[in-house]
């Protein structure tokens, strides 16, 4: 059987050895998968393959097993390519039968296309970019714990043998036109042409630029502004409608950063430009869709693990070694979240009550749709938020140290008119060009309001607002595809930051009421933050995770009660206790529960939310009494 040096770094010999034994069996291709999903499986083997997203691409062997920790940013049109092929072996003069999956060039010898043994398949190419806002300690985390061993490579030097083996219709007339192509002038305008578009591949355009300025560069198409890390084309070979737009995976496979994939798209490219009848995409597609394999590099996926979470303090093994993990966490989980609500009431300057309803908000989850409602989001709005202090991005801070991806909006009038939040389909490039609210579930998205001042909201402001309204209110995002939109749903943890109560809804407002005046904020902030060692921080993170994924259930005695109780709160004022208010207060009594890590509501624990909505709901008519003219 193969080694560890060969599954790991020439995965492409097992698979041929498969396809070697299995004389044209058609059950070679569960074998392969399942072979690498065994060995993947077993103790820590994942560690010891190299990560894309902590090893740079040049320090990574060509058709190298490699995995890839990212989400699914778009999807392209089906691909057709040779699954099996015929060469004519020059050295023993010999027809040889070889594999074509997990490849993008065929191997060295002279292809017979009219073979009869030629099959044809098809395979799916995702566009994958690592998890937005994935905040630094899960990077730190995931590579501190690789086990991986990489040198730089030195296998980058073309091979003039290799050819693309995804078919083409044109292919016999192929060499005529590159002949044409190459006669005359044209030759000089054909090598400045390859030279400036080389030049604009490596400069990003403005993440708020528009699709067809997009085009005309390499955009790596991160749907945040100032994301780092490189971005994939995935090929997918089986099941790929399992997979969705945003998913997170863990992908593994075969990386392919072959330079011939670059020449073959320079060779379309410039065939395109001399006859544009003669392509079926256009210039643009073609650079999105294949673009130099040194900056987008392909890799041929062989398993894919969704990621359900992204906290690697967690085990992300078999569902029974999870569970025990998590029964063994609940037994210091009181002590844990007693700690997290202390480093929390000094951080919001010694209000316990808007600590505890931050603990709730950042482990809501939307467990479920009930029609077009989302059933446990719990966005929050923390009003009474200094304006001219840096107070908000400190809070924005250390909600970065606790979970595991989030972003900050800042909501100036200048980035409401300006940048672009919802995803827009390019139809030139045949892409979709990415946004701001296109993130992956469980992601914090921090709107800080105290950053809006007076002025008018253009056309462009108005649709963000109303954009970031649905977001809260619905759980879905409507992307852009010019004619029409369509409808994506989402699990995005939403906290408005705002000096009054925010202009956007929201699920639960909490007035900051400071308790506490140090002289100098920023100091106090930082000394709180750096009294945190990195174990209790640790803690906090899995705390946050844990809970977040606890089952939980109402038994019928306790719905029966609340029932009543309900009646009961009605009976006087019939205003006092509307459905709405029974529905928040259900959401927190359950949010209440599940911090506890207990997973059913107790009649004390009902109490509890009821006596925490009271003091809110109180303080929130206070606020209204003292600013008249708030709603």
């Amino acid at each position: 059987m193969p080694t560890v040096d060969d599954w790991i770094n020439n995965p492409l010999g097992v698979v041929d050895g498969v396809f070697a034994q299995s004389n044209s069996s058609p059950d070679w291709e569960k074998k392969v998968v399942d072979y690498f999903k065994d060995k993947l499986k077993l103790n820590d083997t994942r560690t010891w393959v190299p990560s894309l997203n902590d090893v740079p691409l040049h320090y990574l062997k060509p058709n190298s097993l490699v995995k890839f920790r990212c989400m699914v940013q778009d999807m392209f049109d089906p691909e057709f390519f040779m699954g099996v092929y015929e060469i004519n072996d020059p050295t023993s003069n010999t027809k040889l039968v070889k594999c074509g999956k997990y490849k993008d060039v065929t191997d060295c010898g002279q292809v017979d296309f009219n073979s009869r043994n030629t099959v044809t398949s098809e395979r799916q190419t995702f566009y994958c970019v690592p998890i937005p806002g994935e905040s630094q300690w899960i990077r730190n985390s995931y590579a501190g714990t690789s086990q991986a061993r990489v040198v730089p490579s030195t296998s980058y030097a073309p091979n003039r043998h290799k050819r693309s083996y995804e078919e083409d219709d044109d292919m016999d007339t192929y060499p005529q036109k590159m002949k044409d192509l190459n006669q005359g002038a044209q030759g000089s305008a054909s090598s400045y042409r390859n030279t400036e578009s080389k030049r604009q591949e490596t400069e990003a355009p403005n993440q708020n630029s528009s699709p067809s300025h997009c085009t005309s560069s390499l955009d790596l198409n991160f749907p945040l502004p100032g994301e780092k890390g490189p971005a994939c084309l995935v090929k997918v070979y089986e099941d790929w409608d399992s997979f969705k737009l945003n998913d997170m995976l863990e992908v593994f496979g075969v990386l392919s950063v072959d330079p011939a994939l670059s020449v073959i798209a320079d060779e379309r490219e410039a065939s395109s430009l001399m006859d544009p009848t003669d392509s079926m995409e256009t210039i643009e597609e073609q650079r999105v869709h294949s673009p130099p394999a040194s900056l987008v590099p392909r890799l041929h996926m062989l398993y894919a693990q969704p990621l359900v979470h992204n906290n690697p303090l967690l085990p992300s093994g078999a569902t029974e070694e999870k569970g025990d993990y998590i029964s063994s966490f609940l037994r210091e989980l009181p002590a844990v979240r007693a700690e997290l609500l202390t480093y929390l009431t000094h951080l919001l300057l010694g209000d316990s009550l808007a600590a505890e309803y931050l603990i709730l908000h950042l482990i809501s989850n939307v467990y479920s749709r009930r029609d077009v409602l989302p059933l446990g989001k719990f966005s929050l709005n923390l009003s009474g938020c200094p304006h001219s202090s840096p107070y908000t991005e400190h809070l924005y801070k250390v909600i970065q140290y606790l979970v595991p991806s989030s972003f900050r909006l800042s909501m100036s009038l200048h980035n409401m008119n300006n940048q672009r939040l919802v995803p827009q389909k390019d139809y030139t490039a045949n892409r979709l060009v990415s946004g701001t609210l296109q993130l992956a579930n469980n992601t914090s998205l921090f709107l800080d309001e105290t950053q809006l001042e007076q002025g008018q909201l253009d056309t462009t402001g108005v649709r963000n607002i109303t954009a970031l309204g649905n977001l809260i209110s619905w759980q879905k995002v409507d992307y852009d595809f010019n004619y029409h939109q369509m409808e994506f749903p989402c699990n995005i943890n939403v906290i408005i930051t705002s000096e009054g109560r925010s202009l956007l809804p929201s699920d639960c407002q909490v007035h900051l009421q400071p308790t506490l005046n140090p002289p100098i904020l920023e100091e106090y902030l930082s000394a709180v933050q750096v009294a945190q060692v990195p174990s209790l921080l640790n803690k906090y993170r899995i705390y946050l995770s844990v809970a977040r994924t606890l089952n939980y259930s109402i038994s019928d005695e306790i719905t029966k009660a609340v029932e009543d109780d309900f009646v009961e709160m009605r009976k006087d004022d019939p205003q006092s206790m509307s459905a709405e208010d029974l529905h928040i207060l259900l959401v927190v009594a359950r949010l209440l529960s599940l911090s506890h890590g207990q997973n059913t509501l107790s009649r004390d624990g009902w109490m509890k939310a009821k006596q925490l909505e009271a003091l809110r709901m109180s303080r929130t008519q206070e606020q209204k009494c003292v600013n008249g003219n708030e709603p």
